[in-house]
């Protein structure tokens, strides 16, 4: 006797595997959270490899993630300026009553806020302040790289993606300011492409109490706001983000002025304590023939080249048409960086304020089949984690 066997038939309109997963992909809550999603994800693999270095030559993840600038700032937070414990001293051994003035006061502050709430310790809070900086990041180069010339949806996530994934970006997981300088810096450059104008200068002004690199992006925002007053554009919108844009880099230049009694109080104490400050450019050329010549190590021998992709970076930027302003503030990080005869092995770290000059690579990637985008931001996390762990275990100085 014929057995019949039940045989299932989907409809002819049944949407395929592929269908449902760019459906899926097309969700308002999965656009929502797409952002902090891959963000977090890039940053999650860092920490994995760190984890791995870390034992591989006997570190301490937490210790290694609060090291150098991480302990000033920690100290500045539960103390403030005048109880930084003692053991914390300069690049030379040295203390004095100046020496903590040379940290911004933004991130620190913050900590200590977020360190006031039950049970979070200091440690706990700065974690958490760099985390959620960097999330809120994530969500400004989503938009940045939706709202410029030739942008899209597609090219923002692949930007927080190549952001999240530059050579130092493990910084951006440490107890250090740049995740919070980066947040308020696209934020306010999303204001600038956008021409929301107070958005712009009220970011910019947070961000001038965070890190000095805010001369670059004040430079970037009133250059804006005074060419949108040239062309009698957004009524007095212009002025007010033109005004605001300096005051917190100046406010606290000039509380550091007021405390040392000199008006370069603040480069005073950067020269003092650690030697640094602006030679034009001449320790960086020394150090890139040096390291060019005779390579002593992989971390060096890296950054020379990161600080000439970066160069190269700001001619494609201007040759492809980005707006001027987000070519002259990755352009004005760069030239803070390569001016300054501070560590060169820091250099690498300094470049991540610089994220406009991977908008066009995020353009560019964005416009290529999904699965070469996947496979070059999947290389570049890849390296990227390695990287930031090799540098801050198996390297002494990096950061």
């Amino acid at each position: 006797m014929a057995t019949l066997e039940a045989v299932h038939v989907e409809p002819e309109d049944a949407p395929s595997a592929r269908e449902r997963l760019a459906r899926a992909a097309r969700h308002r809550v999965t656009l929502a959270v797409a952002p902090a999603a891959l963000y977090l994800a890039v940053r999650e693999l860092g920490l994995l490899v760190l984890q791995l270095m870390a034992d591989r030559w006997g570190e301490d993840v937490a210790r290694a993630l609060t090291s150098w600038d991480g302990q000033w700032f920690l100290g500045i937070a539960e103390g403030g300026y005048a109880g930084v414990p003692a053991h914390l001293v300069d690049a030379f051994g040295r203390r004095s009553a100046e020496t903590p003035l040379a940290f911004f006061p933004g991130y620190p502050a913050l900590v200590r806020w977020v360190a006031g709430l039950p049970g979070v310790e200091p440690v706990g809070a700065a974690f958490a302040v760099s985390l959620l900086s960097g999330v809120v990041c994530a969500y400004g180069l989503a938009q940045l790289g939706r709202r410029v010339f030739g942008g899209s949806r597609r090219a923002g996530l692949v930007l927080v993606v190549l952001f999240a994934a530059s050579p130092m970006a493990v910084v951006l997981s440490m107890t250090y300011s740049e995740a919070t300088f980066c947040a308020l810096a696209a934020w306010s450059l999303v204001g600038v492409v956008e021409r929301r104008w107070l958005l712009a200068g009220l970011c910019c002004a947070g961000a001038g109490l965070v890190r000095p690199t805010a001369a670059a992006l004040v430079l970037a925002v009133c250059a804006a706001a005074l060419v949108a007053v040239w062309q009698r554009r957004d009524g007095w919108r212009p002025w007010a983000g033109a005004l605001l844009a300096p005051a917190g880099l100046a406010g606290y230049l000039g509380y550091v002025a007021v405390r040392t009694g000199r008006w370069d109080g603040w480069f005073a104490v950067q020269r003092g304590g650690w030697d640094s400050r602006f030679d034009g450019g001449a320790a960086t050329w020394k150090f890139a023939l040096l390291i060019l010549g005779e390579p002593r190590s992989v971390l060096e021998l890296a950054t020379v080249w990161f600080l000439v992709v970066a160069l190269a970076l700001v001619v494609l930027g201007a040759r492809r048409g980005l707006e001027w302003p987000l070519v002259l503030y990755g352009a004005g990080v760069l030239a803070m960086d390569l001016g300054s005869n501070g560590l060169m092995n820091s250099k690498a770290r300094l470049l991540l304020p610089a994220f406009t000059l991977l908008v066009p690579v995020a353009l560019a990637l964005a416009r290529r089949r999904t699965g070469t985008a996947v496979a070059v931001l999947a290389g570049l996390s890849v390296f990227s984690a390695w990287f930031g762990a090799y540098a801050i275990t198996a390297w002494q100085y990096a950061i």
